[in-house]
């Protein structure tokens, strides 16, 4: 029975002592090597490969948000190029219209397999390429003048930016590759 007092007095003394070491906030001040300690980390950064495979996977993540992002049309994920409200308009009037320049592709294609073909068909593939440019450019130039307008009548005379060339790319591109993807259908009118 001594031994059972002895015992609880020693265990009332250790939890007296371990309230006198307790602050008021709840836990004991560290000590300044415990705070050093803790500062310290390594120069290179972590280098474990658990480090680098969560490293990567976070990078992974973002990544994959961001391409979602620019896709969708996010506005915080489109390259400068890209931002802003006449740039939407624009993009929006041109996937909403049906322009030759989508075909030029497949066409150039066309014309590379018939010529290494059917070496009889070059001078008319050359000459129907040509003429397909033509009209291409002609697209082109009707694209200017009425997005030109309605960006005027939107936007106002004064404000509209430099647009020509931001649409010929986009409209010369086969619809499916374009991004932004088109949010538009073709015939509906941009808001």
């Amino acid at each position: 029975m001594a031994k059972q007092v002895q015992s609880e007095a020693d265990r009332l003394a250790a939890e007296e002592l371990e309230k006198s070491t307790v602050a008021p906030k709840g836990h004991r001040t560290p000590t300044r090597k415990e705070q050093e300690a803790q500062r310290k980390r390594p120069l290179v950064g972590a280098n474990t490969p658990e480090a680098r495979a969560l490293s990567k996977d976070q990078q992974r993540t973002q990544r994959e948000r961001a391409r979602v992002g620019m896709a969708n049309g996010e506005e915080k994920y489109l390259p400068v190029r890209d931002r802003g409200p006449q740039k939407r308009f624009i993009r929006d009037y041109v996937d909403s219209r049906w322009s030759i320049g989508e075909l030029v592709i497949p066409v150039l294609g066309l014309v590379v397999v018939l010529t290494l073909i059917l070496p009889v068909t070059q001078n008319i593939g050359t000459i129907a390429l040509y003429g397909f440019i033509v009209l291409v450019v002609i697209d082109l130039i009707i694209l200017n003048v009425t997005l030109r307008r309605a960006l005027n009548t939107k936007f106002g005379a004064g404000k509209v930016d430099r647009v020509g060339l931001y649409a010929a790319t986009r409209s010369i591109q086969l619809r499916p590759m374009r991004l932004p993807k088109p949010q538009v259908k073709r015939g509906d009118h941009p808001r």
